[in-house]
């Protein structure tokens, strides 16, 4: 899948605004079902005076920290008529610091627990099993805290999350006929000459882009009172109007905000009338309680009204997570959202904001909505995420994507896989098509690393069980055995892919697994550091240099390292109100 630089995409759009995207039309056959399920929805609440408000000045011209550390981006101009918006990126800022007699705002983020998951010796427990997960929002989201000059909770570091960030470069399936692609690599690990790491890389097929089906869209956009910052409300607003200038004419969107109460901003309209799309999204404001319940339930209802058989049906729910009235139970709300996704709508989540953000809850509800979850905190991300990867975002090829392996004990003495904690499945479940697991999106990377102690290396941590029965079959050239399920799209019976693990080692890891490796060393320094032994935040930004970097991904990727480095050493992590 082919990206822009943020800078390039600037220039593009700045060339292109004002102007309709157009692609080959698709037939599509569209279900349009009486439109009572909306009526009745919207019945339930009522419009906000500010989500309808008929006019909105434009926003003011305004200058905001981006991604890309240590450059500049020129300024562009964002679609529908806003404002020229200065993007300008700052070298890592200084550790924050409390000032004596100033109260600091309670922060209120909420984080899942995470305890990192341990290492397991091959002989008592030689099968690991997880769901496959492609979110990115825990990078970007810690990324946010290190630019702002503050260490990130613990629990809001989710290792696979770093991983699935970046590109790796996997060759992709050269038919749709196989989804994905499977890489593996097995190499010494750079932090332990004693330990290898074994990268399991899965690519999904690209599906040209004239080839992707009509969509079916409804932005949920969250507008109550806690959304009235720039890096809320504003953010949002520039990265939908992002998001609308690469719509087709087959697509369709339509947008419903709520606050105190829920209402239909844009019913469904065209995708090749952007004006009228990007109007709406200009004239939202932020204002009020939270009533997400209300308005999940209005935005599923309405998805369901403009339902396109064989197309993409998806909510994109935009918000900082803070649901304070109405249905507010994440149980509540879990469930409503497994029911729809059985209707054929899937659910994203885009995260903003900061101080009362729920990564908890949006990141749950993407993975029960066969859907996905990212944090937006800056416009180069916007771009990034609604527009380099829409593809990927939006159309699935593959669901339910379970990963299983079996090591041979015969060769492995332990492992420990790197991230997925919340995603671990118990061993049955793998043959069990009733157990929902993870999603795959055209051009979707997916990456898992293990950490490996070879028997006879040296480098085990545990010592094994006296009365442990006597290790017998396996072949002495497997280091295991991978196993992959799979769903297509439509589909309700999975399929299997099994293949041998080879244990060649190259002992030199490749310039792909050196830097997943250096990515998966980072989360764990900002965690813990448990598993590094003597490598240092220095050895992480090393091992992450050299390599293609078109994009500035990795160069960011190694400032963050450096900024951490900076604020362990004279400053201590946030703290996270319970």
């Amino acid at each position: 899948m082919h990206r822009l630089s943020p800078l390039t995409a600037a220039i593009v759009l700045t060339l292109l605004a004002g102007c309709s995207t157009s692609s080959p039309d698709q037939t599509q056959s569209r279900v349009r079902p009486e439109p009572d399920a909306v009526a009745q929805a919207s019945a339930k609440a009522e419009r906000t005076q500010e989500v309808l408000a008929e006019e909105q000045a434009p926003l003011d011209s305004i200058t905001v920290t981006g991604s890309r550390i240590a450059r500049r981006d020129t300024a562009m101009h964002v679609v529908g008529g806003t404002a020229p918006m200065s993007v300008a990126a700052a070298a890592p800022p200084p550790p924050m610091r409390a000032q004596p007699g100033v109260v600091e705002p309670a922060n209120r983020e909420t984080y899942a627990d995470i305890a990192s998951n341990p290492i397991h010796r091959a002989a008592e427990e030689p099968v690991s099993t997880f769901s496959i997960d492609v979110d990115s929002g825990s990078y970007a989201n810690v990324r946010r805290m290190l630019v702002q000059g503050r260490l990130p909770p613990s629990d809001a570091v989710r290792s696979e999350e770093f991983l699935n960030y970046f590109d790796y470069g996997y060759a992709p399936p050269a038919s749709p006929a196989t989804p994905f692609s499977v890489t593996t690599e097995f190499a010494v690990a750079p932090w332990n000459p004693q330990r290898h790491l074994l990268l399991v890389g899965l690519k999904g097929y690209e599906v040209p882009a004239s080839a992707i089906p009509a969509s079916n869209l409804v932005f949920l956009i969250d507008t109550s009172g806690s959304m009235q910052s720039p890096d809320k409300i504003d953010l949002l607003k520039q990265a939908f109007a992002e998001l609308t200038q690469s719509l087709r004419p087959q697509d369709r969107v339509a947008i419903v905000a709520y606050a105190g109460s829920a209402g239909l901003v844009l019913d469904s309209t065209a995708g090749s009338d952007k004006a009228t799309i990007l109007a709406a999204i200009d004239r939202l404001q932020a204002g009020g309680s939270t009533n997400g319940g209300a308005g999940i339930e209005l935005a599923y209802a309405t998805a369901q009204a403009h339902l396109i058989a064989g197309g993409v049906n998806r909510v994109i729910l935009a918000t900082d997570g803070d649901f304070n009235v109405g249905t507010v139970s994440q149980d509540a709300l879990e469930t409503l959202v497994k029911h729809k996704r059985d209707s054929g709508i899937a659910l994203t989540t885009l995260g903003f904001g900061q101080g009362n953000y729920n990564d908890q809850l949006a990141e749950r509800l993407a993975d029960i909505g066969n859907g996905n979850h990212a944090y937006i905190d800056t416009p180069n991300e916007a771009r990034k995420v609604l527009v380099e990867e829409l593809s990927s975002t939006m159309m699935t090829i593959a669901r339910d994507v379970k990963i299983q392996i079996e090591f041979n004990p015969a060769v492995v003495a332990e492992y420990r896989l790197v991230g997925y904690e919340n995603r671990l499945l118990a061993r049955e479940d793998f043959n069990n098509d009733k157990v929902d697991a993870g999603e795959i999106g055209a051009g979707h990377d997916v990456t898992a690393l293990y950490e490996i102690a070879v028997v006879g290396s040296g480098g085990e941590a545990s010592e094994p069980l006296r009365y442990a029965a006597p290790v017998a079959g396996g072949t002495g050239d497997e280091l295991g055995f991978l196993r992959l399920r799979y769903k297509a799209p439509d589909g309700d019976t999975s399929k299997l892919i099994e293949t041998p693990l080879s244990r060649t080692v190259e002992y030199a890891p490749s310039e792909r697994l050196r830097f997943a490796a250096a990515v998966a060393a980072f989360s764990d320094a900002l965690r813990d550091g448990a598993h590094l032994g003597r490598w240092t935040f220095d050895d992480i930004a090393a091992a992450a240099r050299g390599g293609a970097d078109p994009f500035g991904y990795r160069a960011e990727f190694v400032a963050l390292v450096q900024q951490a480095k900076a604020l362990k050493a004279g400053s201590t992590p946030v703290a996270i109100a319970d």
